[in-house]
């Protein structure tokens, strides 16, 4: 308690004569109709993002993100340590726009669609400023961003976007134009990009902090006006932010053809309803796969336990879909998987006829099953394998299902 006291008090720390809180005005509320375009008077502040609760507040965010080291190697719990020892002296170069970020680590990561993709990864400090000062621009532009915008906002999310996208389907925008740019963290003109945050940024060294740290969702009621709609977009993008559509992955067709953000959604004239896309179900079962590989050498109850942290974490995303029929049949899919893996483990005709009679199986079905020149996954399947390991003894396991009971 007495360590986070200090720290609390160093990163409080104020210089004499410095306004108390510069950002209790910077979340005071904003007008919604104000200008986009708007000249920077005043704005955001960089003593509004070395205030202390807003430190305070940038901390908790990182720590609760975790991720991994960057290139000096420190840890985020090696993180308040650091500042508690450090923060005066990094402190004072934000606020005289000297500080410089340490370069980031580079690293590989696979795409869902094959391949792998560049990943940048900041060092934990950086990663505390960068979130300082995101939250200090949030307060000061959330209001006058878009209802239509729901990406990395407060309040807002995947979800609702997607039940935004459904009402546009059931009041007739019958085709999407899902549009995905290029390369945009490669390709984007930063001289653009500065000159529209300096439209609404005053402090310079906020500015300069920010060029050092250095998929739209469209619904039309035809075909033919995605068409005209997407190549206003392309000449736009292209035009003022010297960006270019990956045209390999935009198109304007029928939304139940196209994914959004994991979901598509159910075709026909009846009221569409949210589905898993297919795209997501085929990486959801490599992962259940790679969790579930009978050469492990784990134990059923070791297997069960990792998976299910799996599941708990994708059905809070994916479970948000409106076709329980599918997740039930996953949950069947996985139960069949970890039957075969037990079949497996028994490994053989004696062992297995002893533990499907352990578990109530009948004598003669159990030396029917056991003697069986089939295999595992064909087994898993069978009246003996579902007696013995049937969804209740799996869940008292601690199997976690893909579908929210009928009963919630």
């Amino acid at each position: 308690m007495r360590q986070k006291d200090q720290l609390e008090l160093c990163l409080s720390s104020e210089a004499r004569g410095e306004a108390p809180s510069v950002v209790a005005r910077a979340i005071e509320a904003r007008a919604a109709k104000a200008c986009l375009e708007r000249p920077a008077v005043a704005g955001p502040s960089m003593e509004a993002v070395v205030e202390g609760e807003n430190l305070k507040q940038a901390l908790a965010q990182v720590k609760r993100n975790k991720g991994a080291a960057g290139i000096d190697g420190m840890s985020v719990d090696e993180l308040a340590a650091y500042l508690k020892k450090h923060w005066p002296m990094i402190r004072a170069q934000l606020l005289e726009g000297t500080y410089k970020p340490q370069p980031v680590r580079r690293v590989e990561i696979p795409k869902a669609s094959g391949g792998t993709r560049p990943l940048g990864i900041p060092t934990v400090l950086d990663r505390f400023i960068q979130q300082a000062v995101m939250q200090v621009l949030q307060a000061d532009w959330d209001g006058t961003f878009s209802e239509m915008s729901f990406g990395f906002r407060p309040g807002r999310s995947a979800h609702q976007a997607v039940e935004q996208a459904q009402a546009y389907i059931a009041t007739g925008h019958g085709f999407v134009v899902d549009i995905d740019l290029e390369k945009f963290f490669d390709r984007v003109n930063h001289d653009v990009l500065m000159g529209l945050i300096a439209k609404r940024v005053g402090d310079k060294r906020i500015l300069k902090l920010i060029r050092a740290f250095l998929s739209g969702n469209i619904y039309v009621r035809s075909q033919r006006a995605g068409e005209r709609v997407m190549a206003g977009i392309e000449k736009l993008l292209a035009k003022r932010l010297k960006l270019k559509m990956n045209k390999a992955k935009s198109a304007v067709a029928k939304p139940s053809v196209r994914k959004f953000l994991g979901f598509s959604f159910t075709g026909g004239k009846e009221s569409p309803r949210r589905r898993i896309a297919p795209q997501a179900v085929a990486r959801f079962k490599t992962k259940v796969r790679e969790l579930t590989r009978r050469t492990r050498g784990r134990s059923l109850t070791q297997i069960i336990k990792e998976l299910s942290t799996y599941l708990i974490g994708w059905r809070g995303y994916f479970g948000f879909c409106q076709t329980p029929s599918v997740l039930r049949a996953l949950d069947e899919w996985i139960r069949r998987r970890l039957r075969a893996i037990a079949w497996k483990q028994w490994k053989r005709g004696r062992a297995r006829f002893a533990e499907l009679r352990r578990r109530g199986v009948g004598r003669d079905l159990a030396a029917q099953t056991a003697g069986s020149p089939h295999g595992p996954w064909r087994l898993a399947n069978s009246p003996a394998l579902n007696i013995a390991l049937p969804t209740r003894s799996l869940g008292s396991l601690g199997l976690a299902p893909v579908a929210v009971p009928r009963s919630a």
